[in-house]
């Protein structure tokens, strides 16, 4: 399928970016930004937001749409991560932070202790610094999810990435609709103050009925934040793109995300979980709900 002359990107590099993507290969970091081809990193990366992946850079799990390498199980854990998360985030003034994932099933808790230091730590090294945790589901496991939560970020997301019916195909077998659905009830029924957020992709050979009952559902499960995309396939390993929406109806797919009381809706053809296009919101809200001393920003300023 050709890609349309609108879904085109040319990041252009910049001094800022060229250092900090230096600074985090030094520590031996990872960014979900390299690993999964975000479009968007040249863009966050100069602006202040990166998204960090913590457990390594091996996935167990092996959803059909991920780039991220996949192995049966990843290597031990580096217990200074937390750390060194704390170290650069604060070497860089970075003031939205997004922590994010491989699934570590292959580790007793999934890999919830390690992703709740690493809250911790930034916390303690930037204290205004917002943090945002796109987390695995754990399983289900609600002890896991109940650690997370203690570790107190501002956002817990854990994404829905398709509808209902495509689910079983694009997603591990291990990952599932309701399984994300109850993941996401979980966290605010132990801590309702916690802002929630999920992510999906279209494009994928979903139908327009579908996309809305994913809508409804994330909205009945107390989701927040809705970030709508693009699919674009990274290689010819994953699976291929069905669809390319136009900006109208992801135009439209906003407004009515708005309209059924999600608080915010970041939607459009390079829109990802982590984007900053909502970033500006949440620390909006974050400054209203606790009267922080994070700076001001202007929520009419193109991200773009």
């Amino acid at each position: 399928m050709t890609k349309p002359e609108w879904l085109t990107i040319k990041p252009a590099s910049t001094e800022r970016y060229a250092e900090i993507k230096e600074s985090i290969r030094s520590e031996g970091l990872h960014t979900v930004c390299v690993e999964a081809h975000c479009p968007n990193i040249t863009e966050c990366w100069s602006g202040g937001t990166a998204t960090f992946m913590v457990l390594g850079d091996v996935c167990t799990r092996g959803c059909r749409f991920c780039a991220v390498a996949k192995k049966a199980s990843g290597n031990e854990p580096d217990k200074n991560e937390p750390e060194k998360l704390g170290r650069i985030i604060k070497l860089w003034g970075l003031d939205y932070v997004v922590i994010t994932s491989v699934c570590r099933d292959d580790l007793k808790d999934h890999g919830a202790e390690h992703i709740s230091r690493c809250v911790e730590e930034i916390r303690k090294e930037n204290p205004d610094t917002i943090i945002e945790v796109l987390s695995p589901d754990f399983r289900g496991d609600y002890e896991c999810i109940e650690r997370l939560v203690s570790s107190r970020p501002d956002v817990i997301g854990n994404n829905i990435e398709t509808v209902k019916r495509l689910s079983p195909f694009v997603r591990d077998r291990r990952a599932d609709y309701m399984q994300t659905l109850e993941f996401l009830k979980g966290i605010k029924k132990i801590n309702p103050e916690i802002y929630t957020k999920s992510a999906i992709m279209l494009g994928m050979g979903e139908s327009p009925g579908e996309v809305i009952e994913a809508f409804n559902d994330l909205r009945n499960a107390g989701v927040d934040f809705l970030a709508v995309g693009q699919y674009l396939r990274p290689s010819l390993t994953q699976i291929e793109v069905k669809e390319y929406v136009s900006p109208e109806r992801f135009a439209e797919l906003k407004k009515f995300g708005e309209g059924i009381g999600f608080e915010y809706v970041a939607s459009g053809p390079f829109v990802r979980s982590s984007y900053r296009a909502g970033e500006f919101f949440v620390k909006r809200a974050l400054d209203q709900k606790r009267g922080s001393d994070h700076k001001s920003f202007d929520l009419a300023s193109p991200t773009r």
